[in-house]
């Protein structure tokens, strides 16, 4: 099932207004009708979560406008954005483990498929630990991660370490010395198991992340299998533009990530 009509309609509103529309109000209850095709209780229901986020404030009897964006060291609303402005993405990380909670699903030692073998550079077969977490703020899941983590590494650490702290600090507690890590973001829809323990209806979109961390000598030593909740999870980085303007290369750096 897909997300609810009301949220659907949350988030595109949500998106325009971070993109700086409405500047002189949002449109009224019969054009937003008209424009999603919903009746007036599902518009309403939109709004009302809008509101409760501080993002807009509704009057009777006046159109609602957007409200402009806190001030730094501002709280807004009944939901908080915590945002992590560092240096990279592996510091990033390791923040975001500490200002969420986890939920250890499974840990267990297996012997590494033909996908995680060639990731992480290991021999079909070779011992590898396996450790599925959720992630969650106080406002529920975040993320649905599973881990792959050579055995000769992952043994210094099992269920109870991974409980209370992040996995590249246990890395680094176990002798590693991360060096960088490669990652790519896409899309993908819910099942039940996703569904189950992200608090989300079977077919609602996820941001899917595969991450592969290496050491400072160029050795992977984790790989990362990752599903986001989009309304609660914002991934930004800057490009900055290298060489001639024909070159059209980007640079990026300064990741940051947004949860709430």
């Amino acid at each position: 099932m897909p997300l609810p009509k009301y949220h659907q309609i949350y988030l595109v509103l949500r998106e325009q207004l971070h993109e700086g529309r409405f500047a002189e109000g949002l449109p009224g209850e019969l054009a937003l009708m008209a424009q999603f095709g919903v009746a007036r209780v599902t518009v309403r229901r939109a709004l009302e979560q809008l509101s409760s986020e501080g993002l807009i404030a509704r009057n009777p009897g006046r159109r609602t406008r957007a409200l402009p964006p806190p001030a730094a060291g501002e709280q807004p609303g009944a939901k908080k954005l915590e945002r992590a402005n560092l240096r990279g993405l592996l510091e990033n990380l390791v923040t975001m483990g500490l200002h969420t909670s986890v939920k250890v699903i499974e840990v267990a030692t297996i012997t590494a498929s033909t996908q995680v073998a060639e990731a992480l550079q290991l021999q079909l077969g070779d011992a590898v630990q396996k450790a599925v977490r959720v992630r969650s703020t106080k406002e529920g899941p975040l993320s649905h991660i599973t881990t792959y983590v050579p055995d000769t590494i992952a043994r210094r650490f099992g269920r109870r370490e991974l409980s209370k702290k992040p996995i590249l600090v246990l890395l680094e507690e176990s002798g590693v010395k991360v060096g960088r890590a490669h990652q790519t973001i896409s899309a993908r829809l819910a099942d039940n198991v996703l569904a189950q323990h992200l608090d989300v209806s079977v077919g609602s979109a996820l941001l899917a992340v595969r991450r592969l961390i290496y050491d400072e000598d160029e050795r992977p030593v984790q790989w990362l299998h990752g599903f986001y909740r989009p309304d609660r999870y914002t991934y930004e980085m800057q490009l900055s533009r290298v060489g001639s303007i024909d070159a059209k290369v980007w640079v990026s750096k300064d990741v940051s990530a947004q949860f709430n």
